[in-house]
């Protein structure tokens, strides 16, 4: 198959789970369960289909007959029609029941509901596993103090579990909108060619309230609690916008993420992981490069810009239906999840590998925690009988001085010797390494740390704790 194209979202980022749920072999057999799910209805709504048509249908109902419906659909040019025709060639004696009343969305938009539950669900327990694994990152390191950063300038300490809990709230909050889309799709039913049931109503002998218990026990049949109330001929194309969203938002998620630990890789204080074989760079055999985390990064990227595709679809149908919806919701939708799908295996096998350098960080730490610490030295000069006034300026130029040795001469933060050699404060080095402790300068942080945890992230993944365990391998 090398003289064609392939997709590298199956060759080399997606997972064959969810490869399979955007599968024709899945998409043929969930058909064929619509199928059976309107001829039990109408049956039991009082049609005169027999038990043993029924029986005959659900007999062939995942051994499909490709090669006919192939064929067939090269003379008639209509894939809906194709497999009927194909179905009713296995099941001859229930082949004048197939498809009775319903139009080519009745299989094509339930179907599409059905897959993109079914895919919701495994980005869900994917998620949960990221949360999961990111959860014992943040604990483990909840204490280690670290140089924050605003502007990407150091800025007041926190801890690299504290930092660890700002990506997991992300992922909070895309998993509280997973679990509403995923809590609001409906199937379409079997609403006919314009949204009006009119089929239906003719097959029921004018029998509304039949029409209406159609939709609702074809939904209870296939997993659902109900139907969209309304439609045109499809679903309104705006549940694929809903859907793509929330694959956008955890792609951020994932981007934000992704940006800081190559961020972090360069200052060499975490590093993704990185196999004994595996060669960073073509040209320098000493690099190692955040590949991973550059991955997931460009997959967002795709994700992300997805989102234009149905909201494009959304806005330009025409009245109850037209078919320019069809060839960019075959590549929008799945694309969409088979780049998530990829996307969370990457962050999990990162997360699963990440490794902290304490050393580093605490050399970085300690060379810009004399800054941090001039207020504390200046409240300790006050109690020696300083002037707040007086030692507030001094420390102003003290710092000033200390910087341009830093910055224009090359030499260490000598921030502390010049304040020990200054007489206004009083403090020895002996006084002024007591207020070097870095943990006296992360505030909250570790117990902010527990509190999520303990609050919200452990009932969260308590509750879901049959969805735990997995493990991400990576393809390339």
């Amino acid at each position: 198959m090398n003289d064609r194209y392939q997709s590298p979202l199956s060759e080399r980022y997606a997972s064959r789970e969810m490869q399979y749920i955007f599968s024709p072999d899945k998409k043929f057999k969930t058909w064929r369960r619509l199928w059976i799910a309107l001829a039990e209805t109408e049956k039991e709504l009082g049609l005169p289909i027999t038990q043993e048509q029924i029986d005959e249908l659900k007999a062939h109902q995942d051994d499909i007959n490709y090669d006919v419906a192939k064929e067939r659909e090269r003379l008639v040019r209509h894939d809906v029609m194709s497999h009927v025709y194909a179905y009713g060639q296995q099941c001859p004696n229930a082949k004048g029941i197939i498809h009775l009343g319903a139009t080519s969305c009745y299989v094509g938009d339930n179907t599409d509901i059905i897959i993109m539950t079914e895919a919701l669900r495994l980005v869900r327990a994917k998620l949960l596993n990221v949360m999961a694994e990111l959860a014992a990152f943040a604990e483990k390191y909840k204490d280690q103090p670290t140089l924050a950063f605003t502007h990407f300038q150091p800025a007041q300490p926190t801890t690299v579990g504290k930092r660890a809990t700002l990506w997991l709230h992300d992922l909070c909050l895309d998993l509280e909108e997973l679990d509403h889309v995923l809590g609001s799709m409906k199937l379409l039913g079997s609403k006919g060619t314009t949204g009006t049931q009119a089929s239906f109503l003719e097959l029921f002998d004018g029998d509304h309230e039949k029409c209406r218990l159609a939709d609702q026990m074809i939904a209870r049949k296939m997993g659902f609690a109900e139907c969209y109330p309304v439609s045109g001929q499809t679903y309104s194309r705006k549940i694929d916008t809903r859907v793509v969203n929330v694959l956008a938002q955890i792609a951020q998620s994932a981007h934000k993420f992704s940006n800081d630990i190559r961020l972090l890789q360069h200052l060499k204080e975490v590093e993704e992981p990185f196999e004994k074989n595996q060669i960073g760079s073509s040209a320098m055999a000493y690099k190692r490069n955040p590949m991973r985390s550059e991955r997931i990064a460009s997959l967002a990227n795709f994700v992300m810009s997805d989102v234009l595709n149905p909201m494009l679809v959304a806005s330009t149908q025409w009245f109850e239906r037209t078919l320019d919806d069809s060839a960019n919701k075959r590549l929008s939708i799945p694309e969409g999840f088979l780049a998530v799908d990829g996307i969370l295996d990457l962050y999990l096998n990162v997360v699963d590998g990440l490794v902290v350098y304490p050393k580093v960080i605490e050399k970085h730490f300690r060379a810009e925690l004399p800054f941090m610490a001039t207020e504390n030295i200046m409240m300790d000069a006050v109690k020696a009988g300083g002037d707040r006034q007086e030692l507030h300026e001094r420390i102003r130029q003290l710092s000033m001085e200390a910087g341009r040795n830093v910055k224009e001469k090359g030499l260490d933060n000598n921030l502390l010797e010049l304040i020990a050699a200054d007489p206004a404060f009083g403090l020895t080095m002996d006084d002024l390494k007591k207020t070097m402790e870095p943990s006296l300068y992360v505030g909250r942080a570790p117990r902010q740390v527990e509190e999520f945890l303990e609050e919200i992230v452990r009932p969260i993944l308590e509750v879901n704790r049959e969805a735990l365990g997995m493990k991400a391998e990576i393809s390339v």
